[in-house]
Formats: C-alpha cells, sequence, structure tokens
C-alpha cells in the first residue's frame, strides 16, 4: 500500500498515475483504498490517498443445514443484515415490519413534510430501512470491526455509490439509499427469506422461558429465534418487552436542537481560499464543547441538507437531518445536543428516558401551533436569552412549516444553559457557526434510545432465552454501519447454534 497527497488543484487521475510508479503496476490495476481530506491548515488543504494493487477476491458464506425459523422484528440496518446473513447460510427467515416497503414508505413521508397527515406506523422513524433511510445514509462509525469492508461491498453491489469503499466519511444519501434498500430486499427474497409489511409485533409468546413465537394483527408467527432490531423510537414495543418481564435498563442519550448556517460559510471557513473548488466535498465539521459540566457535541452533520420531521407519535414533535448523496443544498445542518443520563430522572424505571423524551416533544409540538410546525429562533438570541427577532440570513429548510419563538423553555434549566455555553463555544472555532444569522429548529430528542435491552455473551436477552435484542433499539449501535455490524453479529451467533462456524460471531 502507498500514500500520495494531492492539492485541490489536481486531479484525481494523478493519483492513480502516481499510484501506479510507486505500485509498479497499471494505472488499471490500482485501486482506492482510501480518500480523506486533511483540512487543519485551511490555507494548505490535502487530500490523502491511500492505494493498493486491485485484487479480485470471493467471499465464502458458512452454511448449515437446519429446520429452525428465525424471525427479525425489524427492516432498519440491523435488521436487513441479520437477515441477509441468515439466508446467506440457509437459515429460514420471515422479516416482520411494522411500517411500510421503503418505496410506500417514501411517499407518505413526503406527504407529511408537504403538510399532509402524519401517519402512526410510517414515517421518518418507521419503515423499511429504518430512520436511517431519512438523514443522509452516513456510513461512517468509531467502531473498529474487519466486518466493515464486506458491508460496503453488500451496499454497493445493491447500488451505492462506489466511492463509499474508500471514501474516510462514506455516505450513500437518502435518495440513492432507498432503491438500496429495495434491492437489498429483493435479494434476501430471492435466497428464500420473506417479509411482512404493515405488521405491527403487539406481543411476544414465551414459554418455560423461552420465546417462541411473535403476535400481529394476523395471528401467532412461530420462531425458534427472534431477533429484536426494533429501532430506537418503538416506545410501545419497549413498554409491552417490559410488561413482559424483559430486564431492560435506562441508557444515556443526549437532547439539543438542529442547528443551521449556510453552507457556503462552513466551507469558507473549512478551507480558506480553496473554498468553491469543484475536487473538494462540501464541508463538514464535528465539534465538541467542554464549556459546561454536562457535554455538548455535534452530532448527524448534513452538508448542503435540510431539517426535517422525526415524529412517530401523534401530537409530539422531534425532528431530525438528512441530505442527498450531492449535499448540494443551500444550508449545512447538524443537531447539537446535550448529554442526559440518570440523574436527570426522578426515578429508576427503565422507560423513564421516553418520559423525558416525551414531555420535550409535547413542549415542542404546542410551542409550533400544534400542527407539526417547528418553532425556530436565531442562534445568538437563544445564546443571550433575548426575545427572539425575525428569521435573518438563514432561511430554515424545515418544509411543512416554521414559527419563530423562544426556545428557552423547551428544557430544563440546566440543559438550555449547558447547550447555550455550547454553541457560544463552538462558535469561536467555527465563525458563523452560531452567528451571522445560524438559526435553532427544535427539538432533537431521538438521537440514539433511551433503553438498553440486557442480553448475555451469547447474544440473548438475559431474561428470554432465543430473544436477541440488537442494533440501536436495544441499545448495542449507534448508526447505519455500527446497527448493520452488530445485526450479522446477532446473526452469526444464532448460525453459531445451529451448527455452522463463525468465528466472529461473538466477537
Amino acid at each position: 500500500m502507498v500514500t500520495v497527497e494531492l492539492t485541490p488543484f489536481d486531479n484525481e487521475a494523478e493519483a492513480f498515475s502516481r499510484g501506479a510508479k510507486l505500485l509498479h503496476v497499471d494505472k488499471s490495476k490500482v485501486k482506492i483504498v482510501k480518500k480523506s481530506i486533511d483540512a487543519r491548515h485551511k490555507n494548505n488543504i490535502k487530500i490523502i490517498y491511500q492505494l493498493d494493487k486491485l485484487v479480485e477476491d470471493a467471499t465464502v458464506y458458512p452454511r448449515v443445514e437446519t429446520n429452525s425459523k428465525a424471525v427479525v422484528v425489524g427492516a432498519g440496518p440491523a435488521g436487513l443484515f441479520a437477515a441477509l446473513t441468515l439466508v446467506r447460510s440457509g437459515v429460514s427467515v420471515t422479516v416482520i415490519e411494522r411500517g411500510s416497503s421503503v418505496e410506500n414508505r417514501s411517499k407518505i413521508v413526503d406527504t407529511f413534510k408537504a403538510g399532509g397527515a402524519h401517519c402512526a406506523e410510517c414515517n421518518v422513524l418507521f419503515g423499511e430501512g429504518g430512520a436511517g433511510t431519512f438523514s443522509d445514509g452516513k456510513l461512517n462509525t468509531g467502531v473498529n470491526n474487519r466486518l466493515i469492508g464486506g458491508v460496503l461491498k453488500d451496499f454497493v453491489s445493491f447500488g451505492a455509490p462506489q466511492d463509499i469503499l474508500y471514501l474516510s466519511k462514506p455516505h450513500i444519501g437518502s435518495d440513492k439509499l432507498k432503491s438500496v434498500v429495495k434491492n437489498m430486499r429483493n435479494h434476501i427474497i430471492d435466497l428464500g427469506g420473506t417479509f411482512l409489511f404493515d405488521r405491527l409485533v403487539t406481543d411476544f409468546v414465551v414459554r418455560d422461558g423461552r420465546i417462541v413465537g411473535v403476535i400481529t394483527k394476523d395471528g401467532v408467527i412461530e420462531a425458534d429465534h427472534v431477533i429484536l432490531a426494533i429501532g430506537h423510537s418503538a416506545r410501545d414495543t419497549y413498554k409491552t418487552l417490559f410488561d413482559k418481564g424483559v430486564k431492560m435498563e435506562q441508557k444515556d442519550f443526549a437532547v439539543g436542537f438542529r442547528v443551521e448556517q449556510l453552507q457556503s460559510v462552513i466551507n469558507e471557513q473549512r478551507y480558506g481560499k480553496f473554498a468553491g473548488f469543484n475536487t473538494l466535498p462540501p464541508a463538514d465539521y464535528k465539534l465538541v464543547s467542554h464549556a459546561s459540566d454536562r457535554g455538548v457535541f455535534t452530532f448527524c452533520m448534513c452538508p448542503g441538507g435540510e431539517v426535517v420531521p422525526s415524529v412517530s407519535e401523534e401530537g409530539y414533535l422531534a425532528v431530525n437531518g438528512m441530505s442527498d448523496y450531492l449535499r448540494d443544498g443551500k444550508n449545512a445542518n447538524s443537531a447539537v445536543i446535550a448529554q442526559v443520563t440518570k440523574r436527570d430522572f426522578e426515578n429508576d424505571n427503565p422507560l423513564a428516558g421516553i418520559a423525558f423524551q416525551r414531555m420535550i416533544e409535547k413542549r415542542a409540538y404546542l410551542l409550533g401551533g400544534g400542527n407539526y410546525h417547528a418553532p425556530v429562533m436565531l442562534c445568538e438570541d437563544f445564546i443571550k436569552g433575548a426575545t427572539p427577532k425575525a428569521i435573518k440570513g438563514v432561511l430554515p429548510t424545515y418544509r411543512r412549516g416554521f414559527v419563530v419563538k423562544s426556545l428557552e423553555n423547551l428544557y430544563p434549566k440546566s440543559i438550555t444553559e449547558s447547550l447555550k455555553a455550547g454553541l457560544y463555544d463552538m462558535d469561536k472555532k467555527i465563525k458563523g457557526f452560531a452567528s451571522n444569522g445560524a438559526v435553532l429548529t427544535g427539538v432533537e430528542t431521538r438521537t440514539s434510545a433511551p433503553v438498553r435491552i440486557l442480553r448475555d455473551e451469547s447474544l440473548q436477552s438475559v431474561s428470554v432465552k432465543g430473544l436477541y435484542p440488537c442494533g440501536e433499539g436495544a441499545g448495542y449501535a449507534g448508526g447505519i454501519m455500527s446497527a448493520a455490524l452488530d445485526g450479522i453479529r446477532v446473526a452469526n451467533a444464532i448460525i453459531l447454534k445451529e451448527g455452522g462456524k463463525c468465528p466472529e460471531a461473538v466477537q
């Protein structure tokens, strides 16, 4: 492997030419292993390529002979990759999804964003593809796992852009991810899998401490293994599990707002004189502030994106961010969020975090006027605690509609003051981050699950054998990639139990 550094003035073809010379092969035999932008010194930006010889490889999947039936509850990244792993190994799989197929789901989401009725079972949070389908399709992760390359190759085989194989911060884009999810589903079906859409799992059948099936509106579906990949917003399912005696605990999460700036401002601040060069992608950022005793940080940054409703329950309001593959919108946006821990609740009930989220989301819904319009406010006014002035400079992208309101009393005072301090601090790091017309939209509460469903070393629930809590909703992942990896890990644990050989199953 060799490293080649280019400037924004250089064409990417130059990287292949230099790499071929260093590797002593023809340019056609060179592949990009990783591509990243070093923008630490904005007047000396480097585009760094790691290149290697192109080698074709073939993947062999373990096979098991079994009559066991597996049910996967949820068709987000954890559920889809769990199902894919199982059917490749010969295990019978039925995927049950409370929402619709991604094609129908996209229409329902677009209708709601444009002002139509809310659908409690199919929305930005529920439906095939999971919540990540409508938040840019980011694939970067802090997890270091040898299976990441295989997940990326799978995504490409289902239609994702080739560049996700080597970009340091890969993303598919919400526009492209929909067809990727559809193609993945069809491949699972071709291998023998079954999908049941618009089927909420209302209960679980447990006998002698072991799960033997799940219940939907159409009756009982028998299963030897149930993978619980419900996503971080399945509040009704959490309650069902809790009432069933499935052990779970509170988990830290974070809440705050969406902040929007002009993308051109972020480009200028990050790239300096190179802002606007077509060899550079729209600039991003990742900021952390320790200006208060509560950690404040940015999350799910969407260059050239928009703010969207993230609503799963009637009469509540939360928002999220998304962007398409080209990231060519006028505004940048990200969550600015503060940590929430057990100290913020009055009791040890595992579902206390959900009650906290609902409290904030109800306030936001009412503040916006009770019609899913979002309350917005200039960052500078929020930081100063001032009466909100008219929006100027940055036009909010929330298409459902917005109203200028004070966001001062949405959160408990300790969280509000931490967010103010964090925003002020971050504006020192990137001028214009929280000034020059930058705007806040409320509220961001669905950053991760507020609950962890406890599992043992075999990855089964500590309470119910055969039940495998998985992915973000179970508290074991934080994004598309980590959720997909957890889905594979859980599926491999089942394959291992059925007699297959999966050394990575319990890693």
